[in-house]
């Protein structure tokens, strides 16, 4: 083994199990058990989903601050947003302040739930200062196109008879003037990119509505109204403000939140996994590395499609590195990974147990891995 090895550790989180961070963490211990002199780059990933913010603020150096914002029902919770080591770059996650965690599976009514605190989350970066806001879609327990967050920006929507709407999606089909008067003047001046890996249009059969609408307690009469109401929201946006979102794909993301950012804010949409890539500087830390180890809690066919272990290898093979991952489950069929950049994985399971026990030991069944890694490459 080439002395002064150098490995970039960029894996996603274990679900449940182990931050990103705590993931890197682990696997150097494993490795200096058997190697001190080994270097070790740790850029904890994500794919966009959940625990992105978390992944990017620990790669970056940043902060997570709290505060209470109002919840899909109206209800206060406590929700965060992340600031990047830069100090100018905020990050949050939709779901942190409107997510269909945060709302019980008898009281779920895309109908009524409002993105009001995602919002107040992204005035808080802006009260924070910064000039460009990452925002990552999904979980959500929405279908408001994003209004609920408008509103809590200084946004007004009102109806014929000149009185505002209230939260939800059942109240867009209302809809008949956009007030900006009062919008926050800041976004003019803030870039916001915002992590998507959905390609839904807006509306239709494969909209907003149609799509996520049921597993949010939609039934099927309140699928069909909160598709003619975004519909309609669609129709007064291009009228009044002269864009045309409803069949820009991924505009139905998060409820409709896609086509609101993109309406409201200018916001552009990409995968998940390329932000991340982006803002960990992960392409310029791979060419100075001689390995890449990567992984995440569940490894098999479907990763794939847009997550982190392939988004590593792809970068990784640009320059001709190895790739080494590790998972908690391996899954069936993952030789179509090894063609597309990723050379070897090891689950990190030593013995049969429960997932609750697997879970606990997590992080030490991914040190002793890793230490086991490194004495088989002691041997070549």
């Amino acid at each position: 083994m080439k002395e002064n090895l150098t490995i970039l550790l960029a894996p996603d989180s274990f679900k449940e199990s182990m931050t990103a961070k705590e993931v890197c963490e682990a696997m150097e211990r494993g490795i200096k058990k058997v190697n001190k002199n080994i270097n070790c780059i740790h850029v904890p990933m994500a794919d966009g989903g959940e625990g992105t913010m978390q992944s990017l603020v620990d790669a970056t150096g940043g902060e997570i601050y709290s505060l209470n914002v109002v919840g899909p029902l109206g209800n206060e919770v406590k929700a965060s947003y992340g600031i990047l080591g830069d100090g100018e770059t905020g990050m949050l996650e939709m779901a942190s302040a409107s997510g269909i965690h945060l709302v019980s599976i008898d009281k779920r009514n895309p109908l009524i739930t409002t993105t009001y605190g995602t919002g107040q989350l992204i005035k808080a970066c802006l009260d924070y200062g910064v000039k460009r806001l990452l925002i990552g879609l999904g979980g959500s327990s929405t279908n408001d196109g994003g209004a609920g967050v408008i509103q809590a920006l200084g946004g007004k929507f009102m109806d014929s008879k000149g009185n505002e709407l209230g939260f939800g999606g059942g109240e867009l089909g209302k809809l008949a003037t956009i007030d900006l008067t009062s919008f926050d003047p800041r976004l003019r001046n803030t870039i916001v990119e915002v992590a998507c890996d959905v390609n839904n249009p807006l509306c239709g059969d494969n909209g907003a509505s149609h799509i996520f609408g049921p597993q949010k307690g939609a039934t099927d009469q309140m699928v069909e109204e909160l598709d003619i109401n975004l519909r309609h929201y669609a129709s007064i946006i291009k009228e009044q403000l002269g864009k045309d979102v409803i069949d820009v794909s991924g505009a139905g993301a998060a409820g409709g939140l896609g086509a609101g950012l993109m309406a409201f804010l200018n916001a552009s949409l990409k995968k998940g996994i390329e932000m991340v890539i982006e803002y960990t500087r992960l392409e310029e830390k791979v060419k100075c590395s001689d390995m890449i180890w990567t992984g995440e809690g569940s490894i098999d066919f479907q990763t794939q499609y847009g997550k982190t272990p392939l988004g590593v290898a792809i970068v990784a093979k640009k320059y001709n590195k190895p790739v080494i991952a590790f998972a908690g489950r391996v899954g069936e069929n993952i030789e179509v990974l090894y063609d597309k950049g990723i050379d070897s994985i090891f689950s990190i399971i030593k013995e049969l147990t429960t997932l609750d026990e697997a879970l606990v030991n997590g992080k030490e069944n991914l040190e002793k891995t890793a230490e086991n890694v490194i004495r088989l490459m002691n041997l070549m």
